[in-house]
């Protein structure tokens, strides 16, 4: 490895980062991302090959390197850029909370998950697996569950996995620092266990953002921060999503503006469109007593 050039490197790099978090690539794949020969892609496919021989096999069938069990990373992926770069892939056009058309600064994470981890759990997501883990989570302790990923979410603070669970047949956040094992299955996944079935992530939930009328005394500054046009910032965000863009950007979501202290700078003017959102336990002043058990769930799983 030491012999090798910097360009070398990036290809070796991104072949183990295919492998590791993806579970297989096509030659076809490294020629259209480095805008290369055949040839050449081949050449350095082999050279991988020789430095690392038990990481991949090949599939004549599908024309595609697989990773084996015994896989083993020649490159040290830093956990944060590489969630960074899978939260696209994984979420689509829609980066998670911060595809909304507007710039904002990411907070520092206060814990990066483990790497191997997060390779199992995109695995899952991008070829539509099953994975058993363990999940401790803070008010039953740790436990065995079977969960399908299919996206990851970046909430500011903390990356999660949105996935459906097998033990409540229902889709939940998981936050992915609090699973301390990951393996994949090689089970069936219904179609009621895809990303297509998940209501909460399928549904767009129109937000109208407008300074806060009580807090704020120069709501100017305010329009100005937010890119606001007419007083006000329009916004579609996935339902699962919605509760913790709210609670990132204190936003007030009760009827009146009643919440008075400082960090509350903006209001939700449209508040009946958060009917049928299940996170609403995130948002500061919202007190839907017609969906107590939905908040109570997801209180118990985070």
């Amino acid at each position: 490895m030491d012999n090798l050039n910097y360009a070398q490197k990036q290809r070796l790099a991104y072949i183990d980062f295919k492998l590791m978090f993806i579970g297989h690539f096509m030659r076809s794949e490294v020629v259209e991302h480095f805008k290369m020969g055949l040839s050449n892609a081949t050449r350095d496919i082999n050279l991988y090959k020789e430095l690392a021989p038990s990481n991949l096999v090949y599939d004549n069938a599908e024309k595609r390197y697989f990773q084996t069990h015994t896989f083993s990373p020649l490159f040290n992926h830093n956990p944060t850029e590489t969630l960074s770069k899978l939260a696209n892939k994984l979420a689509g056009e829609d980066s998670v909370i911060n595809g909304l058309g507007i710039p904002f600064e990411t907070p520092s994470q206060l814990n990066v998950p483990n790497i191997n981890i997060i390779s199992v759990l995109t695995q899952a997501a991008l070829n539509c697996k099953a994975v058993n883990i363990t999940y401790v989570s803070i008010s039953s302790g740790e436990s065995n569950r079977t969960i399908i990923p299919h996206s990851l979410i970046d909430n500011g603070l903390r990356w999660h996995i949105r996935a459906y669970d097998c033990h409540s047949n229902q889709f939940r956040d998981f936050v992915i620092s609090r699973i301390t094992k990951a393996a994949l299955l090689d089970q069936e996944i219904g179609n009621e266990q895809t990303m297509l079935a998940d209501k909460q992530w399928m549904r767009f939930v129109p937000l109208e953002l407008v300074p806060h009328p009580k807090n704020i005394v120069h709501p100017k500054a305010i329009e100005l921060d937010y890119s606001m046009s007419s007083g006000m910032l329009k916004l579609e965000v996935r339902a699962a999503l919605t509760g913790y863009l709210l609670r990132r950007w204190n936003v007030d979501c009760s009827k009146n503006a009643t919440q008075r202290s400082a960090e509350h700078q903006l209001w939700l003017a449209n508040r009946p469109t958060l009917y049928g959102v299940d996170n609403l336990h995130l948002a500061s002043g919202y007190d839907d007593e017609t969906t107590p058990t939905s908040k109570n769930e997801a209180i118990q799983l985070n």
